[in-house]
């Protein structure tokens, strides 16, 4: 999941993540069980709803996947992507570049959050709603399944410029997505593993054109990209064509949540620059997970599965901090 083009949200087998103690002391008291008195059908609540969303809609797991990846970078995982303008909100995360006319599944949210107030009012966050949303969504795409750590209470802020600044861009540099990671308490193994998250969904044109024809002004295109792949995508997305074409991040199975991801990478088939260059990069300790996940899905899911509950614990309100939203849309 990285960045404009699709869900980022993704983990690994050995992740070595250490919060300062601040931000140690806030995660303690996040855990799988806190609902289990007050509104203990939570997730099964969600899960309904979701696959509910997925049979008219196969692209809302991975939306709504992207959702929390593009919250937790942003403030932490405190719902503020949900915000829109209206009272003290004067300036929305939605309307930043990563999220402007692309980021989705908000109408999902807002029935999730209904079908959760009926049953608990006033007890669960639109926070907890993403992250568990998240975990729905790949668990019914035939991914791993993880016990969601919640709690998380939900902010006051909003901050376009953050988002505007802190989530990775598709067309940026690995180095530079490696020290947005980092600046979240996220290493190389979370990068990695969270970028399979786009081993489905789809990602509108514009956020890989560059690589087709004129690939950082060289006249050509990205010589990373297979030829074949390379045809298929200029078609796709033609010169003067629109920008907002939708393409299937994982050629092989768009909607199922696997490790092709990481095979399409070992064939140069990586949509966005952020994706292949994973596997262009000299960077000895990337190019080893690359190709271990791409052999071994297991690895890939338990890998994922971390790096999901690593993202999900970047610095949560909880306790007495910021409020639980009854509309996730605006502040109480």
């Amino acid at each position: 999941m990285v960045g404009y083009g699709v869900v980022v949200l993704v983990g690994i087998a050995v992740v070595l993540f250490y919060p300062c103690k601040a931000e140690a002391q806030a995660q303690a008291q996040l855990n799988s069980t806190f609902y289990s008195k007050t509104c203990p059908n939570v997730s099964s609540i969600v899960r309904s709803v979701v696959q509910q969303a997925l049979q008219s809609d196969p692209r809302i797991g991975a939306s709504l996947i992207r959702l929390h990846f593009h919250d937790c970078f942003v403030n932490g995982c405190d719902g503020s992507v949900l915000l829109e303008v209206g009272g003290n909100i004067t300036e929305s995360e939605k309307s930043a570049a990563p999220n402007n006319n692309s980021a989705r599944g908000f109408d999902v949210v807002d029935n999730i959050k209904t079908s959760i107030e009926n049953s608990c009012p006033g007890v669960v966050s639109c926070a907890d709603i993403l992250a568990l949303a998240a975990q729905a969504s790949v668990s019914l795409a035939g991914g791993p399944s993880w016990n969601v750590l919640v709690g998380r209470r939900d902010g006051l802020i909003a901050n376009q410029s953050g988002a505007n600044t802190s989530i990775p861009s598709p067309l940026e540099a690995l180095q530079n997505i490696t020290a947005k990671f980092a600046a979240v308490g996220l290493n190389t193994n979370d990068l990695v593993a969270l970028s399979g998250a786009h081993t489905f969904g789809r990602a509108q044109c514009r956020f890989f054109s560059n690589r087709l024809f004129n690939f950082s002004g060289s006249g050509t295109p990205d010589p990373t990209l297979d030829s074949t792949y390379l045809a298929t995508l200029q078609q796709n997305c033609p010169q003067n064509g629109s920008a907002t074409t939708l393409n299937n991040l994982d050629p092989s199975s768009p909607d199922s949540f696997d490790n092709n991801y990481f095979t399409n990478l070992l064939s140069n088939k990586g949509l966005l620059q952020s994706d292949q260059q994973l596997f262009s990069t000299n960077a000895s300790s990337i190019l080893s997970l690359v190709n271990n996940f791409a052999n071994n899905q297991t690895a890939f899911f338990q890998a994922f599965a971390q790096s999901m509950i690593n993202m999900g614990n970047i610095t949560p309100l909880t306790g007495t901090q910021g409020q639980i939203r009854s509309d996730c849309k605006k502040l109480n």
